[in-house]
């Protein structure tokens, strides 16, 4: 699986962006989702969508302001960011999980996810 990423840039303190990520390759997906890091420290997990049940998981410093949705035609992953925080800024990474994956089941450990983007920069200023 390739996985480009791409959508992020500079925003305001409480502006939105839309990152985006495509998917490319025969192997199925079956979960998709979005990490970050920020200098000086690791690779924290922000969304994550089930494919085939639309289930969904937030980190909680993301919940009700960030939103990751899909186009299964697309093969294309989106997350929304609204009420940007400069604690936002960070390279976001997109991720699949092409392991079988039950419709109730979407996981926020890194460990999980085989195939990993390029990561997008997205930075907010106060």
């Amino acid at each position: 699986v390739q996985l480009q990423a791409s959508g992020g840039g500079l925003a305001q303190a409480g502006g939105s962006l839309r990152l985006s990520c495509s998917a490319s390759g025969r192997t199925r997906i079956f979960v998709m989702a979005w990490f970050r890091q920020a200098p000086g420290k690791g690779r924290e997990f922000v969304a994550a969508i089930n494919l085939r049940s639309s289930g969904t998981a937030y980190a909680d410093s993301v919940k009700a302001r960030f939103t990751i949705s899909r186009d299964n035609a697309k093969s294309t992953v989106y997350l929304q960011m609204n009420s940007l925080r400069p604690e936002d800024t960070a390279l976001y990474y997109c991720a699949a999980r092409d392991t079988h994956t039950i419709l109730t089941y979407v996981p926020q450990e890194r460990d999980q996810y085989k195939s990993w983007g390029q990561g997008t920069q997205v930075t907010v200023s106060s």
